[in-house]
């Protein structure tokens, strides 16, 4: 939405409405705008969700540098309950999730547990 439009929608001046914008900048209230684009048009129509849990006593403290240049990981984290992580993914097909799962486990020792999404019904 364009300041002016924000503006209008406000009942602000467009200057009054830019310059709140910018204070919630500063704040770190509004942390970066990102464009939004079709998994699909992307090759990547497959999300599935990826659930690691430590095997044996051993706790791995930085899984998320060991995975973070994963591009078909699109966000990883740490979660409370049987296990320790959840990563989200998307990818071209079953065989690519596939392989991604066996590069999370060899870069992190940890088993998987994988869910396929079916349909998304809404995402923000």
């Amino acid at each position: 939405m364009s300041f002016a439009d924000l503006a209008r929608a406000t009942g602000l001046s467009t200057s009054a409405v830019h310059q709140r914008v910018r204070k919630l900048q500063d704040r770190q209230v509004i942390r970066g705008y990102r464009a939004i684009v079709d998994p699909a048009a992307e090759d990547r129509p497959l999300c599935a969700f990826l659930y690691l849990t430590p095997v044996g006593s051993g706790e791995v403290d930085d899984v998320a540098t060991r995975l973070d240049d994963l591009a078909d990981i699109s966000a990883c984290y740490a979660v409370a309950g049987d296990e320790s992580y959840l990563l989200t993914a998307r990818v071209r097909d079953v065989r690519a999730l596939e392989l991604l799962a066996r590069e999370i486990r060899q870069r992190t020792g940890m088993a998987t547990r994988t869910q396929v999404v079916l349909n998304t019904k809404f995402e923000r």
